[in-house]
């Protein structure tokens, strides 16, 4: 076989969408790339699914799901923490909420949740949503809590203190926001939130390896589990990597912590082609009525001032000042990108298993790459 289709044979994943030259050239140079962090040992693994016109053009696995036992990541089937990549999730679960009827937007929170402390100001979900409230974000180590708090009991962190400031006069981007849009969900639809998600999000969208982390009594004792309303049921442990951070002697095991609480900010766990699903139904429409959703992907802006976010999703431009929506992860043993380009019709999914890896430079350039060299092929 020729060496050139044999290195293409190798290099990507179902369907093969080859264009001319200089789009094959851009789809080598991209896997160069990430071949480079993991031999540069900038990370110890990654996934990526991109999709142009909802076909795979590059899904591939780079380095290692777990370092000791050299297990190999699959971009199939390996399971990372998604962090902030969780917030388009439960953006998806609200809009259907605000369809049906069951949550306003511009509601107070109070509405749905009256036992939280009265505030110096009211603010609304839409506020929540957008980070526009004014709840502050973490503090020391409240990143890396490993308490076992369900939704509600973890308002205990937060819920005295002063909002930074009047609701819709700034922008501050924290997880706490959708730690009270989470429990909003949870009081209006009467179920638990990972539930409510499951049926109206996961389930239809077919994300069957997009997972919540087990909230477990006891101190360093967290195990992740997959939701299907009725019971936690425990995935092949193989299949869900190590998690890990990286200092300058290399990596180590990430501290233990318990995502349960802040599911909707930053808590589930997925595959490069789960979160790839999600972008993709968003392109084609199939999520829901689209009046609905452009209010979530459309950027907000602060007397005159884009804040660069929506509702759960980042918007913006890239340099070329091509649109996007999508957004950016970064947890204890997580780091993520999600970009949805509805102009070109592609969708990216990168997961990493490491703390801020300081690699997004290299991501933005993978990215760059593959979207011109569409651009190239056309």
């Amino acid at each position: 076989m020729n060496p050139v289709l044999k290195y293409l044979k190798h290099l990507f994943a179902g369907q093969r969408i080859l264009g001319n030259e200089s789009a094959l050239n851009g789809l080598v140079k991209a896997d160069g790339l990430l071949q480079d962090l993991i031999d540069d040992k900038k990370i110890p693994g990654l996934a990526i699914s991109v999709h142009k016109e909802g076909q795979p053009i590059l899904q591939k696995g780079y380095g290692y799901s777990d370092l000791d036992n050299k297990v190999y990541v699959d971009p199939r089937a390996t399971i990372f923490r998604i962090a902030s990549v969780s917030k388009p999730i439960a953006a998806t679960a609200l809009a259907h909420m605000v369809k049906d009827g069951h949550i306003d937007l511009d509601q107070s929170f109070y509405h749905y949740a009256p036992y939280f402390p009265k505030k110096e100001w009211d603010f609304t979900i839409r506020q929540l949503a957008g980070h526009t409230a004014g709840l502050r974000s973490y503090r020391g180590m409240e990143y890396a809590l490993n308490k076992p708090y369900t939704i509600k009991e973890s308002l205990e962190i937060f819920k005295n203190d002063a909002l930074q400031f009047k609701p819709g006069t700034a922008y501050h981007y924290n997880s706490f926001d959708w730690v009270l849009i989470s429990l909003t969900i949870q009081e209006a639809s009467g179920i638990p939130f990972e539930n409510y998600v499951q049926e109206k999000v996961l389930g239809p969208l077919g994300m069957t390896n997009t997972y919540i982390p087990e909230r477990q009594q006891g101190e360093n004792h967290t195990r992740d589990h997959v939701s299907n309303n009725k019971v936690l049921t425990v995935p092949d442990e193989a299949r869900v990597t190590s998690f890990y951070s990286k200092n300058r002697f290399g990596f180590r095991k990430a501290v233990e912590v318990n995502n349960f609480y802040k599911l909707a900010g930053g808590g589930y766990l997925s595959t490069v082609e789960d979160i790839a699903k999600l972008g993709q139904a968003y392109l084609e429409g199939t999520v829901m009525d689209s009046e609905i959703l452009s209010q979530f992907t459309t950027m907000e802006t602060i007397n005159g001032t884009p804040t660069f976010y929506g509702l759960g999703w980042q918007v913006s431009q890239d340099k070329k000042g091509r649109p996007y929506f999508g957004h950016v992860g970064n947890g204890v043993g997580g780091y993520a990108n999600f970009y949805v380009y509805p102009e070109e019709q592609m969708v990216f999914a990168i997961l990493i298993n490491c703390t801020d890896p300081k690699v997004q430079e290299q991501l933005d350039e993978v990215i760059e790459t593959l979207v011109s060299r569409d651009a190239s092929s056309a």
